[in-house]
């Protein structure tokens, strides 16, 4: 069995859509002495949260300023556009872009899709504040907003729905796992080990799992050579000549 470094936390930033349940739930089985402090934070505050030492690691949209920070990309999202449920859209399997040309399409100013100019479609004349007052004004029947599919999921409500933009067409968010480049650890090795997938046996990097095992090895091999010593000394002494003492008594 690997030892597990010793910490009593770990502090895991993650940005709204993100799901760290599943991960966080391997984490308490891998690593029950060490408490993992999920930490939700801004759309746009994934990095300044790791400068700032506030978590550990993030789980956080990229891109993300890379002379600072490790990041590793786990999935990309789905863009979809949300609207209300009697939309003339709402029945489409997916709606291109070209359907929108004649839409209000609200732009919230933690857009997390990184248009690089203005979306498709008519702009508002003021950008909501946050997604989530996107889709309250969606939901008046102001308009319709693209965002990935998790966020769409996040603010869920009854009377709206969504339709999935045909890849290729929108700009995509990509999730990733990220540190500080100066602040690499055992327990950052063992969070990056388990959002890859990576087994009990294989979740930490090489110095982690190495730094684990050589101690044992090491105490293992020292006695084996005085072992051998007395096992062989008892045989020198005693085993030749009971079979010389054995050979009159047969002639006899």
């Amino acid at each position: 069995m690997t030892e597990t470094p010793a910490s009593s936390s770990f502090r895991l930033a993650y940005v709204p859509g993100v799901t760290p349940s599943k991960w966080a739930r391997v984490w308490s089985e891998r690593l029950p002495e060490t408490r993992l402090e999920l930490v939700l934070v801004q759309a746009d505050a994934g990095g300044p949260v790791l400068r700032a030492g506030d978590a550990d690691a993030g789980l956080v949209r990229l891109p993300v300023d890379k002379d600072q920070l490790h990041a590793i990309p786990l999935y990309t999202e789905t863009t979809v556009v949300v609207m209300p449920k009697d939309h003339r859209l709402a029945e489409a399997p997916e709606v291109a872009l070209a359907e929108l040309a004649e839409e209000l399409v609200l732009h919230p100013q933690d857009d997390v899709l990184g248009w690089p100019e203005q979306p498709p479609g008519q702009a508002a004349k003021d950008r909501p504040q946050t997604t989530k007052d996107a889709v309250e004004l969606v939901a008046a029947g102001i308009g319709v907003v693209l965002v990935p599919q998790s966020l769409a999921r996040l603010h869920h409500r009854r009377d709206l729905t969504y339709r999935p933009v045909p890849e290729g067409e929108a700009p995509q968010s990509q999730v990733a796992l990220a540190w500080l480049r100066d602040r690499d650890s055992e327990l950052v090795e063992e969070m990056i080990g388990i959002v890859r997938g990576r087994t009990v046996n294989s979740s930490r990097g090489a110095t982690a799992t190495a730094a684990a095992n050589q101690a044992p090895k090491r105490q293992q091999a020292r006695p084996q050579p005085q072992k051998q010593q007395r096992q062989q000394k008892p045989a020198a002494r005693g085993g030749k000549p009971a079979s010389r003492r054995g050979k009159p008594g047969r002639r006899g």
